[in-house]
């Protein structure tokens, strides 16, 4: 199901709009300016001062404080506010470990960003619901504290099978084209418009084996070099925070070198030359890269 159309000033909140033309009024928002840290300064020994440690940011906490205002309808009031405890109340995301429901959000004259994480509280005050106005209190916690595009950016990378990029002329014998013997060496750009930095989830389809894939602008590399692809089976690295996963079509893990680091393996804003490494003689195996831009501000 497509995401709303957001407005200015509205939220959505797991699929509930919330703000101008809804139900709910928006009183304040709170907790979207700079995340909380987790500083490492330790007291300078025997002298005044600390010194400065490194600096993480911690989960972002983002406070809505709301009002449920149906004139002359107590039942709407609280028929909504059920409708909003039964949405924020999936097993699928309470009962399962990294997962959460997106924020949506649409400042005055900004695009929408989103965060993703849970809510935390939901408390509703009764004393005016008879009334048809019901404020209530609420709570939302995004582990990852960074907003992000509310549009996914995807780029599709095959394999390449000249060596050197191509010829260069004039054209002298002996040609030389790889074969499946040699591995494939494709370079390919993704951009993130963003000022943070954004997390891929990235999807290698076969027929290939023995994958190796590089950031060139950040020298990270995801290896794996046992991988052995069929045409039609894929795996599916995601780097995302809360997420960092590498399994299979089946669902199962997949192994990766030691050198591996997926929860360094980031988009930083700009351009970024990615080149994939497998041994594939069909030049048919694809490299998929999905990512949404980061930002420090919304």
């Amino acid at each position: 199901m497509p995401d709303a159309e957001l407005i200015d000033g509205q939220i959505d909140l797991g699929g509930i709009l919330l703000g101008p033309e809804t139900p709910v009024n928006i009183i304040d928002l709170g907790g979207l300016g700079r995340p909380p840290v987790r500083d490492g300064d330790v007291d300078q020994p025997s002298m005044d001062g600390a010194f400065a440690g490194l600096d993480y940011y911690a989960s972002r906490q983002v406070q809505i404080d709301a009002a449920i205002k149906i004139p002359g309808d107590p039942e709407a009031c609280e028929a909504f506010l059920a409708t909003m405890i039964d949405a924020y109340d999936d097993q699928a995301v309470r009962l399962s470990g990294g997962v959460g429901i997106p924020l949506r959000i649409k400042r005055r004259g900004r695009p929408v960003k989103r965060l993703t994480g849970r809510v935390r509280r939901l408390d509703p005050e009764y004393g005016q619901v008879k009334h048809g106005y019901m404020p209530i209190d609420l709570e939302f916690v995004a582990q990852d504290p960074v907003f992000y595009a509310d549009t996914e950016m995807v780029t599709e990378i095959p394999l390449g099978w000249l060596t050197g990029g191509g010829f260069a002329a004039p054209v002298t014998a002996p040609i030389f084209v790889q074969d499946g013997a040699i591995a494939a060496d494709r370079p390919g750009w993704v951009h993130n418009s963003g000022t943070g930095n954004a997390w891929p989830v990235i999807r290698v389809t076969g027929p290939c084996a023995t994958v190796t894939i590089t950031n060139v602008e950040t020298g990270r590399s995801l290896s794996l070099p046992t991988l052995d692809l069929d045409a039609a089976q894929w795996i599916e690295i995601d780097t995302r925070p809360g997420y960092r996963t590498v399994l299979d079509q089946n669902g199962g893990n997949v192994a990766m070198s030691p050198g591996s680091r997926i929860d360094l393996f980031s988009l930083p804003p700009g351009q970024s030359e990615m080149r994939w490494t497998a041994y594939d003689n069909t030049n048919t195996a694809r490299l998929r890269l999905t990512w949404r831009d980061a930002y420090i501000a919304l």
